[in-house]
């Protein structure tokens, strides 16, 4: 009886519990005789003590519950505190889940997801998310965030985002617009991203931007999508030294893959006899051009440009000069304006097709800055058939301002003295800057008294021009510089060029094509 009471007193923690030492008076101790009664009295006892010890023991554990709930704690084993925690765990777990239901948030999605220990824990999280901006709304979209720590997940990566850029009153937008940055290592995945953007010669200030327009691009992998993209742009002849401003606009072609996006469409664009060279300049300044579906967009764009008239050959200008037109409902577009452009301006389709040859900005263009050109013309007294047969000629007379066209039209009666007649034969006149080319020129040419035509001292370049001052004379009025893609930009003969002067073995993706309009 002796070891035992020992054994009780060791394991009792609090004052509760009682201490049991054997009288003094015992004559033989540790011997027990139960003929004699006062042993037999004195076993009584300490047997109902030991009894009050052992129960005293447990009722003094840290229970979460009491014993009568769960009484399979009253039988303590090996794996006694195992099972204790995962009853702890889930009457949090319940507790937590009817926390979240009060808010409104629907817990379904975070069922297998490892919760807090307590509902202050978790408080403290939603409380946390509320003040940046996020709404129960917005953390019912994306409930794993609630998995994520305050201190160990959300501060770090705040703080970084913060460092790199992106502000704090925005911080809530950025995190609803891409919650899964909540679970980013800042070391292991956000540095190397962000000092992926840097090389590409993106600025710091455009980091956030960058950001704020792309969040995703956070969780690519270096090594994956991004370096091959980037990658490919330079192998067809976009400059590295533009990478940077194209992220900077069009931040998705990061996360495009080559063999699915971009590289059908460029291959397709260098299948219409659009040289690889100009693909690539038309890709540095229009990035946005790669989002475009080649099969269900650009493809189909392409077959209603020919369904409207425009010649095949032609397609790959109409390109070069409006790359936008790939991405348009074009045959919407087109159907509108051909329509408009017979019944207000007197243009059937054949000479409507020409226009858009010579300028397919036309598509985009409001009828109504349309017919404002045309009004203007039709009240100089210019009759409806010539006013159409100069829009075929020159469509860029459509996007004029009127005030422009009135000082031009002012200068050309009063000044030069003309007749409204040589505007009619060479429409491009009202294209030209009054005071930087008509005036100078025209004072240039009154100096030498040379009477010419309106396009023999406006349709060439400055250098031209002074060729022909110093002349005195004038030759036999030529065509200007036609453009054909697929070869080189051929000039008149008469221009002062020859075949001796292309020496240069240049391949023709290694020309930069364009359409040089007479203007």
């Amino acid at each position: 009886m002796i070891p035992f009471l020992r054994r009780n007193r060791f394991l009792a923690s609090t004052p509760s519990c009682f201490y049991i030492s054997i009288p003094s008076h015992s004559p033989i101790p540790g011997h027990y005789d139960d003929t004699n009664p006062i042993d037999r009295r004195r076993s009584d006892v300490l047997w109902g003590i030991g009894n009050i010890v052992s129960f005293s023991i447990l009722q003094n554990r840290s229970f979460s519950s009491k014993v009568d709930k769960f009484p399979e704690y009253e039988m303590p084993t090996v794996t006694w505190g195992v099972i204790q925690g995962r009853k702890e765990k889930l009457v949090s777990r319940v507790i937590i889940t009817d926390y979240l239901k009060s808010l409104g948030i629907i817990p379904d999605e975070i069922e297998h997801l490892e919760l807090p220990s307590t509902v202050d824990v978790m408080r403290e999280r939603v409380e946390f998310l509320q003040k940046l901006g996020l709404t129960i709304t917005d953390i019912n979209e994306y409930p794993l965030m609630l998995g994520c720590s305050v201190r160990k997940n959300m501060i770090p990566v705040l703080g970084y985002l913060e460092k790199v850029g992106v502000q704090r009153s925005k911080m809530g937008e950025f995190i609803k617009n891409y919650p899964q940055v909540l679970h980013m290592s800042v070391v292991v995945e956000l540095v190397p991203v962000i000092r992926f953007i840097r090389g590409l010669d993106v600025e710091r200030i455009d980091i956030p931007f960058v950001l704020h327009k792309y969040p995703e691009l956070l969780g690519f992998k270096l090594e994956g999508t991004m370096s091959t993209s980037v990658a490919y742009l330079v192998s067809i002849g976009v400059r590295p030294r533009d990478i940077g401003p194209m992220v900077t606009q069009y931040p998705y072609l990061l996360g495009m893959r080559v063999g699915t996006m971009i590289k059908p469409l460029v291959e397709y664009l260098i299948s219409l006899h659009l040289p690889k060279m100009v693909v690539a300049r038309m890709l540095e300044k229009r990035p946005y051009l790669l989002g475009y579906e080649c099969e269900e967009t650009v493809k189909p764009n392409v077959d209603t440009l020919m369904s409207f008239g425009i010649r095949r050959e032609e397609v790959p200008s109409v390109i070069a000069q409006y790359p936008q037109i790939l991405g348009l409902p074009l045959k919407a577009k087109l159907s509108s304006q051909q329509y408009f452009f017979n019944l207000k301006l007197k243009i059937d389709p054949d000479g409507f097709a020409k226009v858009i040859e010579k300028m397919p900005q036309i598509v985009s263009l409001n009828q109504s800055v349309i017919m404002k050109p045309v009004e203007f013309l039709r009240g100089r007294g210019i009759p409806a058939e010539e006013v159409a047969k100069m829009i075929v000629r020159c469509p860029q007379i459509l996007a004029q301002q009127i005030q422009l066209m009135k000082n031009s039209f002012y200068f050309l009666k009063s000044d030069m003295q003309r007749s409204i007649q040589e505007i009619v034969e060479f429409p491009e006149y009202l294209t030209y800057s009054l005071e930087s080319r008509i005036k100078p020129r025209y004072r240039k040419l009154s100096g030498k008294g040379i009477k010419s035509s309106l396009a023999w001292f406006l349709n060439c370049s400055d250098e031209r021009f002074e060729e022909r001052l110093e002349a005195n004379l004038i030759e036999s009025e030529t065509a200007g510089p036609s453009f054909c893609m697929g070869g080189r930009l051929e000039m008149p003969r008469t221009c002062g060029y020859s075949d001796d002067d292309d020496d240069e073995d240049e391949s023709d993706d290694q020309v930069l094509y364009r359409r040089t309009i007479s203007l």
